[in-house]
């Protein structure tokens, strides 16, 4: 049975219950047997279309939790961590219906606004895209950023304080923040090896890339714009738990942020 049939049905059997008559009307007008009618309004539901029903209701959920920012490779991760669920749960059958239920991912694809920077203070690409190879905490620092150089300085001030005598390799790109004397002195004060992405090639860097895209465009952009700097603040702290505690990713084979450090440990 499609679903515009059993959208019709639901119909009738509203409307009959009501007015005396209705049902012959509405059957015969929209060319629909009462025989057929009949065998639905008496059909037991199987375990597999309760699974169906279970599996929309929660989609719809998920999908409104993650305003509305997430696909059916994620939605899947969602529903095999939830305790309701106890059935075997196949991409497929997610796409499907999420299709059915006309729910799509809301995401916009990431503008660049690449502007030609003055060379200044340069680093090789010693990291070379081997994110893999990070066995242990504080090895690799990636970072990336559009704000001033006072700003970055002191969030790496404030880092340093709080890792205590580390002396990662920070690697960034070639913005005008960190090819600063400033950013570079302090760098040096630390003893830690930079490395930096080639001129256009933001895979360099994927990771972070990757973290602001989500961030920008499927955590800040899917609320209203903070008015005051503390709505912000909540914000952007509100995004920080949820990529770090709720948000699964196929790159972590469905777990969370602190599930995969856990298991790295």
């Amino acid at each position: 049975m499609n679903a515009q049939h059993r959208l019709a049905y639901q119909g009738i059997q509203a409307i009959s219950s009501k007015t005396r008559g209705a049902q012959a009307i509405i059957l015969r007008k929209i060319g629909l047997s009462r025989q057929a009618y009949n065998q639905w309004l008496h059909h037991k539901s199987t375990a597999w279309d309760e699974q169906e029903e279970l599996l929309k209701q929660k989609i719809v959920i998920y999908f409104e939790k993650h305003r509305q920012r997430i696909g059916a490779g994620k939605m899947k991760f969602y529903l095999e961590h939830d305790e309701s669920i106890d059935f075997h749960v196949s991409f497929k059958r997610v796409k499907r219906l999420m299709f059915a239920l006309h729910l799509k991912c809301q995401s916009r694809v990431k503008k660049h606004h690449r502007v030609k920077q003055a060379k200044q203070e340069v680093r090789d690409n010693v990291l070379n895209q081997q994110f893999n190879q990070v066995t242990q905490p504080n090895q690799v620092w990636l970072s990336d950023s559009t704000e001033t150089s006072e700003a970055v300085i002191d969030t790496f001030n404030l880092a340093f304080q709080r890792t205590g005598d580390v002396h990662p390799m920070v690697h960034t790109d070639r913005g005008a923040v960190f090819t600063s004397k400033a950013f570079n002195n302090l760098m040096v004060n630390h003893k830690v090896v930079r490395s930096m992405s080639r001129p256009g090639t933001p895979y360099d860097n994927a990771p972070m890339e990757r973290w602001w895209n989500e961030f920008k465009l499927n955590w800040l952009d899917s609320y209203p714009m903070p008015k005051t700097k503390q709505e912000l603040i909540d914000l952007i702290e509100a995004g920080i738990y949820y990529f770090n505690y709720v948000d699964r990713t196929i790159q972590r084979n469905g777990s969370t942020a602190v599930e995969y450090r856990g298991e790295a440990a």
